[in-house]
């Protein structure tokens, strides 16, 4: 599992909000946000004759020390477009948490882009996330997971990804689960982080916490999100409940008291040592959310 060693080791990224970086108003509302991480973009949100612009308000807010405890990151353009090489160097000039490349599908890529920001400057500290947001990338996600000890996070791009399948945005999200699932596990392999893609009606608050609670239970970290009134819910969905910290916290003291016994249990339910892991893991995650919130 990735960043649960214990309440110290783990981030919390429930809540990943993409900011247009062309918009200075939004960068400064951003550092009063209750959210947990930030994309500032420079691809999809930002039209091409507001790119150099953009691309210079990110850097100086990675660099400006504005955003507390958040994890400030910056999305570049895609490798191949001609904004991308100008990116990837400012960005890793201004050593933020991490930079984010759109359309990543393979693992070469992955290596190229680790390489790329180790000579551009880029601080050790400086994470690389990719996005998984086409076929060619589901497929390849284990490869592109292992690729690159630098690589932290996948982040789903949902939205290119159904359009990629000319599949349909519905309820349930039946035409992309096999993705979804498909890059928790490769995830999962390699110890990284994974990321939900994004809900696109900011009106829907129903259905936005429907998907919170499906991405949740499918195994994703945290959800990315395109408007700040999405970030409450989401850091409700992606925390471990009162519920279910009394219950981690019933299985340990069960686990601790039965040592040496043959058959421990915990409310009726068998306890072994898979549990007991699961349970430690909501307890360092609740903690290290705990931590932010006394922030």
């Amino acid at each position: 599992m990735p960043d649960v060693a214990g309440p110290t080791g783990y981030r919390p990224r429930r809540s990943v909000l993409y900011m247009p970086a062309s918009n200075e108003r939004a960068l400064e509302k951003a550092r009063t946000l209750a959210v947990d991480a930030l994309i500032l973009d420079l691809e999809d949100a930002v039209a091409p004759d507001a790119k150099e612009q953009a691309r210079e308000n990110a850097c100086h807010a990675a660099s400006s020390g504005d955003y507390g405890r958040r994890e400030v990151t910056i999305r570049v353009n895609a490798v191949g477009t001609q904004w991308h090489a100008a990116d990837l160097a400012a960005a890793a000039v201004a050593g933020p948490d991490a930079i984010v490349v759109p359309k990543v599908e393979t693992g070469e890529q992955v290596r190229a882009l680790a390489t790329a920001l180790e000579a551009a400057g880029a601080p050790e500290r400086t994470q690389l996330w990719v996005m998984v947001e086409t076929p060619q990338a589901v497929f390849n996600a284990r490869e592109i997971a292992a690729a690159s000890d630098r690589l932290s996070v996948l982040v789903l791009g949902t939205n290119d990804l159904v359009k990629e399948l000319a599949a349909e945005h519905v309820p349930g999200r039946q035409p992309v689960l096999t993705a979804l699932s498909l890059a928790v596990l490769a995830a999962r392999s390699a110890g990284k982080v994974v990321l939900d893609g994004v809900y696109n009606d900011v009106q829907d608050a129903e259905g936005f916490a429907a998907e919170c609670e499906q991405g949740r239970q499918l195994g994703f970290d945290g959800k990315t999100l395109i408007h700040p009134g999405q970030v409450e819910a989401c850091n409700a969905a992606f925390a471990p409940s009162e519920a279910a910290v009394e219950d981690a916290r019933g299985v340990l003291a069960a686990w601790e008291s039965g040592a040496g016994a043959g058959v421990v249990t915990h409310r009726g339910r068998l306890v072994e040592s898979l549990h007991v892991e699961t349970a430690q893991r909501v307890l360092a995650v609740h903690e290290a959310i705990s931590g932010l919130d006394a922030d």
